[in-house]
């Protein structure tokens, strides 16, 4: 033995210098994943399935709730369950204001009270919110009992929420909240939820967007094409598509969309998706299709599977691509399929 493997092997003896295995590091790499802490599918019998969405994201050195599920004593079980910390988050982010998203608000901050979240800006919404008082007609000529504020109201009329003490952030426009995290606004033109608005998170990386969808109540469409925006390529979509009830038509069409128009390497879909469109979606995307179940994380800075594109953006080629088979009836041989499953069950 030489000196220098003598001295080596008397400091690890001696516990001055720990012995770690070949090409890794002693230190503790920080997690890079999605985790998915509220859903109505998954295969952990430890946590409880639930409609309503929550994801611990951890990415860029951030953790980051993205929602809060629908039920605060089965979302705070499933946080358990699953072994989360939820009193070092960097902030939080509610999608919209449906209580499948939000309910669990109350648990989050039972734990960690003084927490960022940041929830969509609305003119008169549950997160809180203010308007200035000249949006009411004021008619002068009545007594003083009979007006607002005795005839004298404040400039700027302000709102409570339904969590007083929250530390809220309200966003009503695309905004980086934190370097190369954008959260993405928009507003629902859809029946049923007109003028509902609701955030995404964006989240730009060197693999491309990895993006959280809450519903996508404005359409998963828009929401991408947003993203776009912030970097041509998108790595992963996770979250709700809001196809539960959609026709088999429509579902091709988004489908075509995200795999040829947008040209997305990686899906892993949950929430309102929709039982169809996850079967449209394992199809069209193969090994690229990621399972989200209730309990699933999901490693975030990898590929899935082998052929994955790696996203420079729709060449013109691609857009060709793209509208030739949108104007097909059946792109991906989803109608047809489900026609066969369907009829083999009468």
């Amino acid at each position: 033995m030489n000196i220098r493997d003598s001295l080596l092997a008397t400091l690890i003896a001696s516990g001055i210098l720990a012995m770690a295995p070949s090409g890794e590091s002693s230190a503790t790499e920080a997690k890079n994943q999605i985790t998915i802490l509220y859903d109505a599918f998954g295969t952990n019998d430890a946590m409880t399935k639930d409609w309503g969405y929550s994801a611990l994201v951890e990415i860029a050195g951030k953790r980051i709730l993205f929602d809060t599920g629908d039920n605060p004593e089965i979302f705070a079980a499933n946080v358990k369950a699953k072994g989360v910390n939820l009193s070092d988050l960097d902030f939080v982010v509610l999608s919209h204001r449906h209580s499948d998203h939000m309910a669990g608000l109350s648990y989050v901050l039972s734990v960690n009270p003084t927490v960022k979240v940041y929830a969509p800006k609305e003119g008169f919404g549950i997160y809180g919110s203010s308007l200035p008082s000249s949006f009411y007609r004021k008619d002068e000529a009545l007594p003083p009992e009979m007006r607002y504020y005795a005839g004298r109201p404040p400039e700027v009329m302000k709102f409570g929420s339904a969590w007083a003490n929250a530390n809220f952030e309200l966003i009503d426009q695309a905004t980086e909240i934190a370097p190369g995290i954008t959260l993405i606004s928009l507003v629902s033109d859809a029946p049923g939820t007109k003028e509902l608005k609701e955030l995404s998170l964006a989240v730009n990386t060197a693999d491309g967007v990895v993006l959280l969808v809450g519903c996508s109540h404005p359409g998963i469409e828009r929401i991408v094409e947003a993203a776009t925006a912030i970097n041509p390529r998108i790595h992963l979509i996770a979250g709700g598509f809001h196809l539960v009830v959609a026709p088999d038509e429509m579902i091709a069409k988004v489908v075509t969309a995200l795999k040829d128009r947008f040209r997305v390497d990686s899906i892993a879909p949950g929430h309102c998706t929709g039982e169809p469109t996850f079967a449209a979606l394992k199809k069209a995307f193969g090994d690229n299709y990621l399972y989200a179940g209730l309990g699933t994380s999901i490693p975030l800075g990898t590929t899935a599977g082998t052929n994955v594109r790696r996203g420079e953006g729709p060449t013109p080629e691609d857009l060709t691509t793209y509208r030739r088979l949108a104007a097909r009836e059946d792109p991906f041989g989803i109608l047809r399929s489900r026609g066969l499953r369907l009829g083999s069950n009468l």
